[in-house]
């Protein structure tokens, strides 16, 4: 018999599993489920974009493609974050088309962390980034960021965190799970500490076009002297609702971005050719999509959160992404005990704010990338089970 214990990597053995996929999985299992635990756009993905990769497949377009991408769709790329975030890459050494937002940020840790390197990881944020540092042999240094704060990283804990181990900080705005943003006076104060120090940072930008009111996204690389150590991640799944086509790059300086192809090159070879076609077409044509998406989440968001507090679960208004943030403290309840309880009693699934680090207990994530309807009733069904406390 194989003792699988003693072969496997004891760091993937210690890893735990998502919590986000925990509950989706036993709402999964349930009749009756109003979800919002998955961020995944309802919208189809537009017309255009599914006409273009269906065209590309008709033509027999099907073959490998170069190793960082299709040229055209890396101009493509260039171009959109130049027009829409006022960044500068040269597309033939400054680009990587990559399969998913999430392969860019793994290669991006992998060619960046050696063993025993610092990241330095805000939470509440997304459940990736510290198991990739891990894995690479980093060690994870968590800011918790605070309610108070917005959620952002502040300059003072910023300080606070770096050491001369530091290698690399995650910058994810605008946030999943709190819909935070940071803006540019936020991002010159991160600039200023960074100023002098050999740190890179990893953006990840993939919902820079889910920020609503007056308020646009800003890249840290558009930042005077961050753009030679920022690794800017983004992709197609949120923006453009193509989660299933799993495409997304990483722009940054040529000399990384060729160590992160090599990566990229033995692990998968290049992303899927039929995807590539179909972005070009939606960083090119599809602005109007996006921006009729956008308001759309912008009425949902407005209605949830009204929702929320006035239930008395006080809910701070998120900026960007499309996810609220509501702290569940009035009920007594940990996060997991108040997510449990609600989807056993009434059948709603949110997720435990501790699930995207422990900064987030006494909150929940609730996606509003579902119909008002749909919104509406897991409200009301939210009233019900307070009511029963």
């Amino acid at each position: 018999m194989i003792d699988y214990n003693g072969i496997l990597n004891p760091t993937v053995v210690a890893m735990k599993p998502s919590g986000i996929r925990r509950f989706f999985d036993i709402a999964a299992s349930m009749d009756d489920v109003i979800s919002l635990g998955v961020g995944e756009p309802d919208f189809p993905t537009p017309w255009q974009i599914r006409s273009a990769g269906i065209r590309s497949l008709e033509r027999g377009k099907t073959k490998y493609t170069s190793n960082g991408g299709m040229m055209p769709l890396r101009r493509a790329v260039a171009d959109y974050v130049a027009r829409r975030y006022d960044l500068t890459y040269d597309p033939a050494g400054q680009v990587l088309i990559t399969v998913g937002g999430s392969e860019a940020i793994d290669l991006s840790i992998r060619a960046l962390v050696r063993p025993g390197d610092e990241v330095i990881i805000p939470q509440p944020s997304y459940v990736c980034y510290e198991p990739i540092t891990r894995l690479a042999g980093g060690v994870p240094v968590i800011i918790q960021t605070k309610a108070e704060d917005d959620f952002k990283v502040t300059a003072e804990a910023l300080r606070a965190a770096i050491s001369p181990r530091t290698r690399l900080l995650v910058l994810p705005y605008p946030c999943n799970p709190t819909g935070a943003i940071m803006e540019r006076a936020d991002l010159q104060a991160v600039a200023d500490l960074l100023r002098d120090t050999n740190i890179m940072v990893l953006s990840d930008e993939i919902y820079a076009e889910l920020t609503f009111g007056d308020r646009r996204h800003v890249s840290p690389a558009a930042i005077p002297g961050m753009a030679e150590r920022t690794l800017v991640v983004n992709g197609f799944s949120k923006a453009f609702s193509m989660t299933g086509w799993r495409l997304g790059y990483v722009c940054g300086p040529a000399p990384v971005i060729g160590q992160i192809t090599k990566i990229h090159q033995y692990a998968i070879m290049c992303a899927p050719t039929t995807s590539q076609y179909a972005a070009i077409e939606a960083l090119t044509n599809c602005d109007d999509a996006v921006q009729a998406m956008r308001e759309e989440y912008d009425m949902r968001r407005r209605l949830m959160v009204d929702g929320f507090n006035r239930l008395g679960l006080t809910c701070r208004e998120p900026a960007g992404a499309f996810y609220a943030f509501p702290s569940i403290a009035s009920t007594g309840l940990t996060s997991e005990d108040f997510c449990e309880k609600l989807l056993y009693a009434q059948k709603v699934a949110v997720v435990p704010g501790t699930a995207f680090g422990a900064g987030g207990e006494g909150f929940v994530r609730a996606s509003y990338c579902y119909s008002t309807d749909h919104i509406k009733e897991a409200l009301h069904r939210i009233q019900i089970f307070l009511q029963s406390l």
